[in-house]
């Protein structure tokens, strides 16, 4: 069994390294054995490798990412020889946290030097937690005096923190953690946060879905905290109380692959199971493709808003509409609504707008 592996980001001065002490704590409460994989900004420029002593940003960074992905093969190789049944690997910072400070073209070929692409970087771990710098509603906590690598100003410092958001936003499971609580508060909230993506004790699903006038899509494609993804999504042979399904997603040309089964627990609450599969794994289990259902194809755009992250599906088959989804940490979570898109209604909960009644209806 492969170990989870999951980031955890945010702006300069957003209380990672704090975070990282409560992760262990908790975590080795439920059972995890948890490995932490070091900032590698921060040990590089500790030693003197920085974009200002390198021959330009794109060598630096080159640099970063390699070392990233050596040492994040190593602690997966590390992990795949405990015999443990609850292991996470939790990285302190990810491959998309360079992106921040290069533009898609730099990032593309530093990609490219270490054998990747970037949809394979993003999505290469399992979730994603983004905890917003204090410079962002806490500047009188914001300093530069506990990281040595750290050298913005509170405005450079709340940019950068939306570079890193936008930088992740794509990936199927990102969680943002603000400063509307004392900082306490905030780590409970990621801590809550983590414990509800890992199913402790179970792995409870709260979502809300809305129908909406079709989106104007030049717009959102145009805004940087948001990110088109296609997704094929097949239903296979089940129950009827569950539901059980393949799903294919990704970017030009570049795919990862998910297994999820789904069950009703009351209210808006689901029990759901995912696991990553390989293409091959994949492609045998469409054979399991249930014949009264057609496979699911639509565009996917993850947004960012109000630091909540939406799930705007649009499907071949609707021209004036479109359905927007969002996971919820409680059932009383308030959500606020993006104005530039034209909400019709909820339809949390109604058959005839779930994707396996779609399939099923065609």
């Amino acid at each position: 069994m492969s170990a989870i592996k999951i980031v955890i980001t945010g702006g300069p001065c957003a209380g990672k390294t704090t975070g990282m002490s409560w992760i262990q704590n908790h975590l080795e409460r439920f059972g995890y054995t948890v490995l932490f994989v070091p900032e590698t900004a921060t040990e590089l420029i500790g030693g003197g490798v920085c974009p200002w002593t390198c021959g330009t940003n794109l060598d630096y960074q080159k640099c970063q990412l390699r070392l990233q992905k050596e040492k994040e093969e190593i602690f997966e190789m590390a992990a795949s020889t405990m015999k443990k049944d609850k292991l996470i690997i939790v990285c302190d910072r990810g491959f998309m946290d360079n992106k921040a400070y290069m533009t898609d073209e730099e990032f593309e070929a530093a990609a490219a030097y270490i054998g990747k692409d970037p949809i394979e970087l993003r999505d290469s771990y399992d979730a994603v937690f983004h905890l917003v710098t204090a410079a962002k509603g806490a500047e009188e906590y914001y300093t530069q005096a506990n990281n040595e690598a750290r050298y913005e100003t509170v405005e450079q410092a709340a940019a950068l923190d939306d570079k890193f958001i936008a930088a992740w936003t794509g990936h199927p499971h990102l969680r943002v953690i603000d400063n509307s609580t004392d900082f306490e508060g905030k780590l409970k909230r990621l801590i809550n946060e983590i414990i509800m993506f890992l199913g402790e004790p179970d792995p409870i699903e709260i979502e809300r879905k809305y129908l909406i006038e079709y989106p104007d899509l030049e717009a959102m494609e145009a805004d940087p905290m948001c990110r088109k993804v296609e997704i094929v999504q097949t239903y296979l042979k089940s129950n009827d109380d569950e539901e059980y399904r393949v799903r294919k997603r990704g970017e030009n040309g570049h795919y990862v692959y998910y297994e999820t089964s789904k069950s009703r627990k009351g209210g808006l609450k689901r029990l759901q199971v995912e696991r990553r599969l390989t293409e091959d794994q994949y492609l045998d289990l469409l054979e399991e493709a249930d014949p009264d259902c057609h496979p699911i194809e639509k565009t996917r755009y993850y947004y960012t808003y109000e630091r909540q992250y939406f799930e705007i599906d649009i499907y071949p088959f609707w021209k004036d509409k479109a359905i927007v989804e969002i996971e919820l940490s409680s059932e009383d979570q308030e959500v606020k609504f993006p104005p530039q898109l034209r909400l019709i209604r909820e339809v949390t909960g109604e058959e005839e707008y779930k994707n396996a009644a779609l399939a099923r209806n065609r």
